[in-house]
């Protein structure tokens, strides 16, 4: 098996074998479709769907056929509202995404409240690791009633960077992004978006993070600037007790990163 397909297991988590031969190979076929129509308040027949397209052939090895992902209702056409590919490309077979990394209904205004569908979707992985990963937002907009895109990020490459949905605490419902910089200091550009009350999100905050690449820190780069975030966003200051990231009972700063004991 070429390095390339055991970084590309690895990336997705699945067993190294699953690229190695034919039989092997995951058919294609539906992946994943749940109702849309209940926890959206609508008509009976709404659902999301991914389905998978055949292996392909990636280089000299098999890989998970493209994915199609799709809102509609029974038989009918998929709406626009969710991007289905990372670029146009004239081999699109290879391109666009072939894992469903998350798909699920979020509730950031709590159970009670209107929800957003959360899909994120990844693409092949190049020979270094790289890989297009897209996390979108879907709301429902009940004024002009169809389902529209209220947030879209991607990340390209393989340095650690990351979109996170915050699914409690303070910042419940904002989606933070920490995307690598190009140059010195080498650290991370943290944005922060917050969910309006009309279920658009807005940026409140972008900043360049204390985290450096490669520092060695086991944390993700949002739990370690964590502190930096809420501090900057007027919910946290010096002497208050720290934000405990999950698998992390002993977080402890670093200046001002945190880091785990």
């Amino acid at each position: 098996m070429s390095l390339r397909s055991l970084l590309l297991a690895a990336l997705v988590g699945l067993p190294t074998a699953a690229f190695a031969a034919d039989p092997d190979v995951p058919p294609g076929g539906p992946v994943k479709s749940f109702d849309l129509s209940k926890p959206f308040g609508l008509p009976r027949g709404w659902r999301f769907t991914a389905t998978q397209a055949p292996p392909v052939r990636d280089y000299e090895d098999l890989a998970p056929g493209r994915i199609t992902l799709c809102i509609r209702r029974n038989d009918g056409p998929c709406v626009p509202a969710l991007q289905t590919g990372s670029n146009p490309d004239p081999e699109p077979e290879l391109h666009g995404f072939h894992y469903l990394d998350d798909a699920r209904t979020v509730y950031p205004r709590g159970p009670h409240g209107r929800p957003l569908l959360l899909v994120r979707a990844a693409s092949l992985m190049a020979f270094n690791g790289d890989a297009d990963v897209m996390t979108q937002l879907i709301s429902y907009d009940p004024q002009a009633h169809g389902f529209r895109r209220v947030y879209r990020f991607m990340t390209r490459r393989n340095r650690n960077e990351e979109v996170r949905y915050v699914g409690g605490g303070p910042l419940k419902g904002y989606v933070i992004s920490a995307e690598p910089q190009e140059r010195l200091p080498y650290g991370y550009w943290i944005t922060v978006n917050a969910l309006t009350p009309a279920y658009t999100y807005r940026q409140v905050l972008h900043y360049p993070s204390a985290t450096r690449y490669g520092d060695l820190n086991p944390l993700a780069v949002i739990d370690s600037e964590m502190p930096n975030i809420l501090h900057r966003l007027g919910l946290w200051r010096p002497g208050m007790p720290l934000p405990v990231p999950a698998h992390c009972p002993r977080p402890h700063l670093v200046r001002t990163e945190l880091w785990c004991s």
